[in-house]
């Protein structure tokens, strides 16, 4: 079973020419940006496709490793914050599954621990439940 962080932002009028510029250049740098290449990044859904009077949404769905959630976690909510401060007046749900992610005016959205480096570091230690070895092949067995 996989979680998800999904982000939906909605208001009346559409995106301008220099905002959809903006997101472009948002998504691009940050999924440059990435740390694992073989995780799932920031993820924007086809505009086209969208409902009426959602303006972007999309998803990213977090890794199995233990030690690589909070990374995921931490570069995907700084990417989505990074979008919600580029898109004035825009309504905003950001939700890891039934979760709902707050947002907070002087930090943007944040989950609890997550730059904690000490928990980070014993996350890291948990072995991969679907063993992969940390940066390395599958593995087969214990």
């Amino acid at each position: 079973m996989s979680v998800s962080l999904y982000y939906t932002a909605r208001r009346a009028t559409p995106l301008t020419g220099p905002e959809s510029a903006a997101v472009t250049r948002i998504v691009s740098a940050r999924q440059a940006s990435f740390p694992y290449g073989d995780e799932e990044s920031l993820y924007v859904y086809d505009p086209r496709a969208a409902e009426p009077g959602t303006v972007l949404d999309g998803s990213t769905k977090m890794p199995f490793d233990p030690g690589r959630m909070l990374p995921v976690v931490a570069h995907v909510l700084d990417s989505v914050t990074e979008l919600r401060l580029a898109l004035p007046g825009a309504d905003w749900r950001v939700h890891m599954d039934d979760l709902d992610v707050a947002w907070d005016e002087a930090r943007g959205y944040e989950l609890p621990g997550m730059r904690d480096p000490d928990l980070i570091a014993e996350l890291a230690a948990i072995p991969d439940p679907v063993g992969k070895a940390p940066d390395g092949p599958a593995t087969l067995g214990p």
